[in-house]
């Protein structure tokens, strides 16, 4: 199910923008990490915002463009043309690019308002990375472009933007070492959880999360699209993927810093709870979420034939929870993180860990990562990440990820008063889950990641007795 789209194209920079830049965005777009449809070739765009930031007869001239990638379906899919997906773009044109900004170029415009010029991501370059921080600290209106802040959060002009090279699918800038703005390359309109769950975090006063500083949205047709935002730079942190695999390397223990982990993420469904509304889940809910996990599976199964002799016992897991629920069982469900895994944390310095890039699955429709979730779900979310890290080692180190496991979950109960292991029937059918969107995943990307979460599967696949 896609997005709504907006018919409305509001423009302020020069006719024949796009026109102009087709022919180049058609070779660089899909070659960026942050393109999410891969192996379709692109058909053609349509815009859905230009504003201009920067004249286009100056030496710099720069433009923030929203545009949308019409894709070839599959060959032989039988799925009906939706439309395509919309990217943000800043784009820059110079005479020519100086040698440091050779990385970024798109492409040199031979026709069109920008006949002439060479174009680029200028999120590479120093002047339009200032020139959104200051927007930013002045709360500028540009256009139909908005940029907000909060003004209990001091931002200072003058700091030296970099850009990240780590990032996958949006793009980040630090500014000094002070913030992070982090850009959204997949927009889509609404209220987008990365904005939404960081600020009523803050406002229930959970200092787990990094509070937003500020906050950039285009209004279209009478929606807010959320475009980027600013958050304090956590100078010194670790991502925690990266921590785990170091431990790893050097055979040390995790399970303390996977305790303290499993405490800041109770902490954190804990204000999320406090914070927004909850719903129960009773059998009609919890049938219409095992329908959903069975069907993933059957999908799953169809498209890796490896999974296929599992497929059997892994429904199980699902059925379980739909007869659990018949007798009576019911459940809570509140907002979550819905992407939660070690990549998406930091440890400071002082040890203290806080949870980032609260977006959900990108892939995801927004309605869907907005609705009330099982907490257990960011739980299952971190125990495969565990699993993950554990196979990523050169030197395999036995039981690192079932301690891991453990710790997190005895963290976990520490801080919320209730251990997510007590209800193995929710925690095996998320986990199972999570399992087989790995293995579909990996099929399809990265074949040679498959034999971990096949070994997973095989472990889901015989479950002990509770």
């Amino acid at each position: 199910m896609s997005e709504a789209v907006t018919r409305t194209v509001t423009s302020t920079s020069p006719p024949g923008l796009l026109a102009s830049l087709d022919p180049l965005l058609r070779d660089w777009l899909p070659r960026q990490r942050w393109f999410a449809g891969k192996g379709r070739p692109v058909t053609g765009f349509s815009l859905v915002a230009a504003t201009e930031l920067l004249p286009a007869d100056a030496r710099l001239g720069l433009h923030h463009v929203l545009v949308r990638a019409h894709q070839q379906l599959a060959a032989g899919s039988g799925a009906p043309e939706e439309p395509g997906d919309c990217y943000q773009l800043l784009i820059g044109a110079r005479e020519a690019l100086p040698p440091r900004l050779a990385p970024a170029l798109i492409g040199h415009v031979t026709e069109g308002p920008l006949a002439g010029r060479t174009v680029y991501d200028a999120l590479h370059d120093t002047r339009p990375a200032e020139m959104l921080l200051e927007a930013l600290r002045t709360q500028a209106r540009i256009g139909g472009l908005r940029f907000e802040r909060d003004r209990d959060q001091e931002i200072r002009g003058g700091l030296v933007p970099r850009l990240m090279t780590a990032e996958q699918s949006n793009s980040s800038v630090v500014y000094g070492d002070t913030f992070i703005l982090k850009l959204l390359r997949r927009i889509v309109p609404g209220v987008n959880p990365d904005l939404e769950l960081p600020l009523a975090l803050t406002r229930a006063g959970c200092d787990r999360v990094p509070a937003p500083a500020g906050w950039m949205v285009a209004d279209l047709a009478g929606r807010p699209w959320v475009l980027g935002v600013l958050q304090p730079y956590v100078q010194g942190a670790s991502d925690g993927w990266e921590l785990a695999l170091r431990e790893l390397a050097k055979g040390e223990d995790f399970a303390a810093e996977a305790r303290a982990l499993g405490r800041a993420t109770a902490e954190v469904h804990g204000a999320l709870a406090r914070a927004l509304p909850t719903v129960t889940l009773g059998h009609g809910q919890m049938r219409q979420l095992a329908e959903g996990m069975t069907g993933r599976l059957e999908e799953a199964a169809r498209a890796v034939p490896l999974l296929r002799p599992y497929a059997p016992a892994l429904r199980t897991a699902f059925t379980a929870l739909d007869d659990l629920a018949a007798e009576g069982r019911t459940w809570t469900a509140q907002r979550v993180h819905g992407d939660l895994h070690l990549g998406q944390c930091l440890r400071s310095p002082s040890g203290r860990w806080s949870l980032i890039d609260f977006e959900g699955e990108p892939a995801k429709p927004l309605a869907e990562r907005r609705m009330p979730q099982p907490p257990v779900r960011d739980v299952a979310g971190m125990l495969r990440s565990f699993d993950y890290a554990a196979h990523s080692a050169d030197a395999p180190v036995p039981g690192w990820a079932d301690s891991c496991r453990a710790a997190f979950c005895t963290g976990y109960a520490e801080a919320a008063g209730v251990d997510p292991r007590t209800d193995p029937v929710m925690l095996r059918a998320h986990e199972t889950d999570k399992a087989v969107y790995e293995v579909l995943y990996e099929a399809r990307h990265r074949p040679e990641w498959l034999a971990v979460p096949m070994s997973a599967v095989r472990r889901l696949s015989t479950p002990e007795p509770a």
